[in-house]
């Protein structure tokens, strides 16, 4: 066991629903690509399930942390209902257009603020799959991370996971404190009662910004961003116009008509002729083509 309080940093993010807004009608249920609804991340709230776990067995204390616009607040009282005792949400408008390097920055540096015993969240985003931002915070940090982990266990030294490998094979990792902890989404989020979802309501929500970070702004959103995409444009197809064959050829030199897109095959020539002949040569051809003006 810890011999100091468990202080843990529980990361929420949101997602976008998978389950688009459907509409029952008479005419049978549509669904619609609009008002698409934004959720919890369900891996985080296996993280923070984690961490509550800890909380009622070890009475660690847990903070809540999203990084994002206002109506990240419903997410953060979410936590709050669930039972963590303290929620922050940062944001500021030069956070816009950063990319995973960017915002691994502001975590790392909100982590050395806080300074927690444990940073857990969730190993990957239901809709667009893993994020780099955890570890990327974590490594800037000097903290190991353990990803993937499926269970926890505390001593004094640190942390001890099962995490789960390929192919269904599973390890035991361990790490000292501070550590950040990626988990699987394995256990299943309490669901707060009817009291604590309506006490979450008013719960405070800190707002925090670049002046409580010490940030400079030239090191987050686009002007931070390293992995931010490049231009580019994609070729467009160049078809081939294929004239129609004769129908009164036969069937296979139609064919060969449509392969070669409809320029008849011509016998190849060499001639090794003196410049001058080889100019009037090349001179009759063109008359004969219609390629020179004035010719038929």
């Amino acid at each position: 066991m810890p011999t100091t309080k468990l202080d843990i940093l529980v990361l929420l993010r949101e997602t976008n629903d998978p389950r688009p807004p459907a509409r029952v009608t008479a005419r049978g249920a549509s669904i619609s690509d609009r008002g698409l609804r934004r959720v919890p991340n369900p891996a985080d709230l296996a993280a923070l399930e984690e961490a509550l776990f800890l909380k009622d067995t070890l009475s660690a204390r847990v903070t809540v942390l999203a990084i994002g616009p206002k109506r990240l607040d419903d997410t953060l009282r979410v936590g709050c209902a669930m039972g963590a005792d303290r929620a922050i949400r940062f944001w500021d408008h030069g956070c816009e257009g950063a990319d995973a390097t960017a915002d691994a920055r502001v975590l790392a540096r909100i982590v050395t603020i806080l300074s927690p015993s444990l940073v857990f969240s969730g190993n990957r985003l239901a809709d667009r799959g893993d994020d780099p931002v955890p570890a990327l915070a974590a490594a800037s940090a000097g903290m190991p991370c353990l990803t993937a982990a499926i269970e926890v266990a505390l001593d004094k030294s640190g942390i001890s996971t099962l995490r789960s490998s390929d192919r269904g094979a599973r390890q035991n990792v361990s790490a000292p404190f501070p550590c950040t902890v990626l988990f699987e989404e394995v256990r299943i989020p309490r669901y707060p009662s009817v009291d604590d979802i309506t006490r979450s309501i008013t719960a405070p929500v800190e707002s925090w910004n670049l002046t409580n970070l010490g940030l400079p702004f030239w090191e987050i959103g686009a002007t931070g961003a390293y992995l931010a995409a490049d231009d580019y444009g994609v070729p467009r197809p160049d078809p081939v116009r294929v004239v129609t064959p004769d129908p009164n050829l036969p069937a296979f030199e139609r064919i060969l008509s449509l392969l070669s897109g409809g320029i008849k095959a011509r016998a190849g020539k060499i001639n090794a002729l003196p410049v001058d002949a080889t100019i009037d040569g090349l001179i009759q051809i063109f008359e004969e083509e219609g390629l020179l003006e004035g010719s038929a």
